[in-house]
């Protein structure tokens, strides 16, 4: 089964979304399952993982209602404040819609570079395990020193990290991301998803080779049971078409097995949020 691990649907408002740039224009307008299932088809991928945009228990319910109207949306990673001191009672009413598999909060667009290990948030990802949640962990390189301090405090709850935590790649920025990445893929709870290359890129000039260095240094540090396809569509889009993107992660993987390369598409995002 093919997976695409991490997409988006949403209905445009220029406030709720106004992380759309200019230069993103392309895609400022609705991108609901009717638009995504042709891709699919075209693509041979047979599901999704569908994630949060926007930090409201409206998204994580309109993303919920997407999903039981479409069989070939799996699951969905939502939002809830995990900040919250009615935590316990939030997510064990949600427990009970089993079409949520974890939770995603935008810790990139915090101000605070140590976010992740702030006592409120660290108290509300210790109540994810007890209810098999994973959780999605999106960070910029800046935030990776605080990431690898708060994944040792978690063991055993499940951690992915989406985009690989968008490395400079535009810039050329190597080093430091990797120095990091590496120490935190040595926790065996944490998985990476190789999406989001392509933005982290320059969109209009971008070229496979720029990405394959990043994309070496996850899948030998990760190895392949840890490693998950996903698109990042339609952000994706400002840059490439879906079946571009998705033929740079093909292209990487078509020297190993058959077996690594359907764990990569599809089977470990099956195994890790339980599709």
């Amino acid at each position: 089964m093919k997976i695409d691990s991490h997409q988006h649907f949403w209905q445009y408002d220029p406030q709720r979304h106004s992380w759309i740039t200019d230069d993103m224009a392309i895609i400022r307008k609705d991108f609901l399952p009717q638009n995504l299932r042709m891709v699919f088809e075209q693509n041979g991928i047979d599901g999704c993982v569908a994630v949060q945009a926007d930090q409201t228990l409206s998204e994580t319910n309109f993303l919920l209602d997407l999903a039981k109207a479409n069989d070939f949306i799996k699951g969905i990673v939502g939002w809830i404040d995990l900040r919250s001191e009615k935590i316990e009672d939030l997510l064990y009413e949600y427990h009970q819609q089993h079409l949520i598999k974890g939770w995603r909060h935008i810790v990139q667009g915090e101000a605070d570079h140590n976010f992740l290990l702030r006592k409120d948030f660290v108290n509300g990802i210790s109540s994810l395990e007890k209810y098999n949640y994973t959780y999605d962990i999106l960070v910029l390189p800046h935030q990776l020193g605080a990431t690898l301090e708060f994944v040792k405090q978690f063991p055993n709850q499940k951690f992915v990290i989406d985009h690989m935590a968008k490395p400079y790649i535009k810039n050329g920025y190597f080093e430091g991301w990797a120095v990091l990445m590496k120490e935190i893929a040595k926790h065996e709870n944490v998985y990476c998803k190789c999406s989001g290359m392509v933005t982290e890129a320059d969109y209009k000039s971008w070229k496979p080779e720029q990405l394959k260095p990043y994309f070496k240094l996850i899948l030998d540090s990760f190895g392949v049971d840890r490693v998950m396809y996903g698109s990042d569509w339609p952000v994706c889009l400002v840059a490439g078409s879906y079946s571009k993107v998705k033929d740079v992660i093909t292209d990487f993987i078509k020297t190993l097995s058959s077996t690594e390369q359907k764990a990569i598409m599809g089977l470990n995002a099956v195994n890790f949020y339980n599709l």
